[in-house]
């Protein structure tokens, strides 16, 4: 170890070492010492602000606990909402395929009544078809009627004409013949009082 003379009390000079208070090292050690402490109150917490934060910290762990509690149980809503949906959710589906399986039967009871629909239709159609041409064929056998029944008629008043002359007619001759008749009868009277008369006179 190195010593050095100072001066040191009564301006005489003795020994020196680090600790010695005119020394260099001895000031920078003691400076560093104060910023030391300075640091140190500059982190320094009153027990007042220790406490705050200790009961702070002590409510925050019980909120989280709590929090942790709540969560908890609603973890285990969850699990049961989910066992819930999963159990609706196989549910839905047996339902789906039955759905599923009465709609085929049904479309499929639907495409037979609409082929039988059709059929029935295209079936009446023809019919209806037939309907009109017979009614055509009616009409038409009826203007032929209502023609005959024109001509029958037209024909009867000629023959009623025709009967009316006949009558006329043979009344005429009727007429006639009784003239004649007559005329016969009488000219065949006078040839008899004529000859009745001839052979008186001989």
């Amino acid at each position: 170890m190195t010593t050095l003379a100072c001066r040191g009390y009564g301006n005489r000079f003795l020994p020196c070492s680090s600790l010695c208070p005119g020394h260099t090292g001895y000031r920078r050690s003691v400076l560093s010492f104060l910023a030391q402490m300075a640091i140190q109150e500059e982190k320094f917490v009153s027990k007042e602000e220790y406490e705050a934060v200790v009961k702070k910290l002590e409510e925050e762990k019980a909120a989280h606990a709590q929090t942790k509690g709540l969560l908890a149980k609603e973890t285990e809503k969850l699990q049961f909402a989910l066992g819930e949906v999963e159990v609706l959710s196989k549910q839905l589906e047996r339902e789906k395929q039955a759905f599923e399986k009465a709609l085929s039967s049904v479309k499929n009871k639907v495409l037979t009544e609409s082929t039988k629909k059709d059929k029935l239709i295209t079936k009446c159609n023809e019919i209806e078809s037939h309907i009109i041409k017979q009614e055509d064929i009616l009409n038409g056998k009826e203007n032929e009627i209502k023609e005959l029944q024109n001509v029958i008629s037209h024909q009867k008043q000629i023959f009623r004409h025709q009967i009316s002359d006949f009558r006329i007619q043979k009344q005429q001759e009727n007429y006639m013949a009784q003239v004649l008749d007559r005329k016969q009868k009488k000219a065949g009277g006078l040839l008899s009082t004529r000859g009745f008369k001839g052979l008186g006179d001989k």
